[in-house]
């Protein structure tokens, strides 16, 4: 059977629709993602130690199991006890959970990576552990790790295309629409190997482009 893109282009807003509900997936899962983690590394950093076990626990479970099990645990799972979750509402919740484990390191990381004096200065100004963490080490540490959060976004876009499995419409779940109507595998999927590649491209750049102005204003 001969290779036909041309056949793929009245397929086009099939796959814009994917794109765009990829990229809307992604950027809620990251943002929703980064909150949870942010919280995930504050616990897990916590002096007590019940709660900061419950803060790594978090992190070791979750980065110890597939994505996939996670997705299918929310999506397939909870409905075993009556509670039927929307395939947008599963992907997002799957994605912002394992993302938040990942970003939970990369904020304690970030935290631990501030100068100790910066504590010490804040509380001999009189604040307390909690003010001196928001005002003075986590806006520092946000910009040491803006970067990290960068590549999570970019590895998150691709680990999107997991929840077609769940049937929800993304760039990946519309090439497979696209294949059971024209019986031809290998343009669709080329295609949006394509755009993924595009994408990840387009967003690698724009972060090095951050990243060196960064740099660049650190060292004035």
């Amino acid at each position: 059977m001969s290779v036909d893109f041309l056949s793929m282009v009245k397929y086009s807003h099939l796959f814009v629709s994917g794109l765009l509900m990829t990229l809307k997936l992604t950027f809620l899962a990251v943002t929703i993602g980064v909150i949870l983690g942010l919280i995930v590394a504050l616990i897990k950093m916590s002096s007590i130690k019940p709660i900061s076990f419950i803060g790594a626990s978090y992190v070791e479970i979750i980065r110890g199991t597939p994505l996939l099990v996670q997705l299918l645990l929310i999506y397939n799972g909870l409905m075993q006890f009556g509670i039927d979750i929307p395939a947008f509402t599963a992907g997002v919740s799957a994605l912002a959970i394992n993302s938040a484990a990942y970003v939970a390191e990369i904020i304690r990381a970030g935290i631990q990576a501030v100068d100790p004096g910066q504590n010490e200065a804040a509380r001999s100004l009189g604040m307390t552990h909690a003010m001196a963490m928001r005002y003075v080490i986590i806006p520092q540490a946000i910009k040491n790790i803006l970067p990290a959060l960068g590549n999570e976004f970019i590895v998150m876009l691709k680990e999107s295309a997991i929840v077609s499995v769940i049937g929800f419409a993304d760039l990946t779940r519309q090439a497979d629409i696209i294949q059971s109507i024209t019986y031809k595998y290998f343009e669709p999927y080329i295609i949006i190997a394509a755009i993924y590649f595009v994408m990840t491209f387009i967003f690698s750049r724009l972060l090095g482009i951050f990243e060196r102005r960064l740099r660049a204003g650190d060292t004035r």
